[in-house]
């Protein structure tokens, strides 16, 4: 079997994965709507998703150490499959916060053992592309699912859309079970075992990497509608075609970082592009009033953002020796907290009367500090290729 056939499965994964945490930014208020809450109450179905990334990945770690990768995939995609069927018919607000934690478990789960299939079923020196092949579902689901998504939200229900991702959960069961091939256990270290990881600097460095570099994009990213239409004067009906556009910057600094990635190494890629982020974050504040420039620069920021993903997922995965499984889940734990710390940070300029440009001045702190941690990791570990 062709490898790129096995990495199918594992791309349909994150394609829905990244349909179901993403999506929820554009049908909340049709949710809340149908729940009777307000939307700032509705907003917990996002933190109750990003709970259970965490404790998902937690998890994995007690019960999945031992099993082979194929089995613990088969788990986590049905798992998923029924929390948005389910989802899809929820009744009240605290059923549907209920359902959003189940939902939100297979997620950093998922991607943590889906990097270490991926890089086993890769070829030689192209673990990064193959990781890279596999965050390319959430960058499609950005790009063309969940416009797709919150359109027929707004149109029709946005029951059908949770149905519809729940249906395409039976999608990827089949895809797993038919592609992928059977994959030993990883060495059992114990679960006290997987944890030492964590004794270690270079983990922990890879981490704030991630959340820093995360939160500095989301410190602007979460606001890029209002400051769009307020800043950059774009008409609001050309911002759904816009978000297109971003989503489309997420494909390809994906697949650019992947290859990169494996030419250099994925701490270079990672740190330049977080520098370049910082940069782009620089420009949005000082330039965000000319809306050519402004949408020049959001796609470079997105680009930014999943560029990131793949050589990041990596470098935990390399980092980790002994806790592969809490090392990957990592990545998405940290992506999660990032997104959090950096719409919350972000939005303070605004709620002090600041216009929306401001919340990139924090994003450039955020993602220049990622740089220098990165840098700083390199520059201890360059002599140990078999970390950077």
């Amino acid at each position: 079997m062709r490898k790129s056939k096995c990495l199918l499965p594992l791309a349909m994964g994150t394609f829905g994965l990244g349909l179901a945490e993403f999506v929820m930014m554009g049908v909340l208020p049709d949710v809340a709507k149908t729940m009777n809450v307000s939307i700032p109450s509705a907003g917990n179905f996002i933190s109750f998703y990003a709970l259970g990334v965490v404790f998902g990945s937690i998890l994995l770690v007690i019960f999945g150490r031992k099993q082979p990768l194929k089995n613990i995939l088969i788990v986590l995609v049905s798992v998923f499959t029924a929390a948005n069927l389910l989802s899809a018919f929820a009744g009240n607000y605290y059923i549907f916060c209920a359902l959003r934690f189940i939902a939100g478990l297979p997620h950093g789960a998922f991607f943590g053992v889906g990097a270490i299939v991926a890089d086993k079923l890769s070829d030689k020196d192209k673990g990064n592309q193959a990781v890279a092949t596999m965050v390319s579902g959430m960058t499609v689901a950005n790009l063309g699912g969940i416009p797709f998504g919150t359109f027929l939200s707004h149109n029709f229900s946005w029951r059908i859309t949770f149905l519809l991702i729940g249906l395409f959960g039976f999608a990827v069961l089949y895809s797993v079970l038919k592609l992928i091939p059977s994959i030993k256990p990883l060495p059992d270290t114990g679960f006290r075992g997987q944890f030492k990881i964590f004794k270690s600097l270079a983990p922990w460095l890879l981490i704030f990497a991630v959340i820093l570099g995360n939160g500095g994009i989301f410190c602007w990213y979460s606001y890029i509608n209002p400051l769009l239409v307020k800043v950059s004067h774009i008409e609001p009906k050309y911002v759904s075609l816009l978000m297109i556009l971003a989503g489309a910057g997420m494909c390809v600094g994906n697949i650019v970082s992947g290859k990169l990635s494996d030419k250099f190494s994925p701490s270079k890629v990672a740190g330049f592009t977080q520098l370049l982020a910082a940069i782009a974050l620089a420009g949005i504040f000082f330039f965000s009033s000319n809306p050519v420039v402004s949408v020049i620069l959001m796609c470079i920021c997105t680009a930014c953002l999943f560029a990131v993903s793949a050589p990041q997922q990596v470098l935990l995965i390399k980092n980790a020796r002994g806790g592969e499984m809490l090392g990957a889940s990592c990545s998405q734990i940290s992506f999660n907290l990032g997104n959090a710390i950096g719409a919350y940070i972000g939005g303070l300029p605004v709620t002090f009367g600041l216009g929306y440009q401001y919340t990139a001045v924090p994003g450039v702190l955020f993602a220049f500090t990622g740089f220098l941690i990165l840098f700083f990791f390199y520059m201890r570990y360059r002599n140990q290729p078999d970390k950077v």
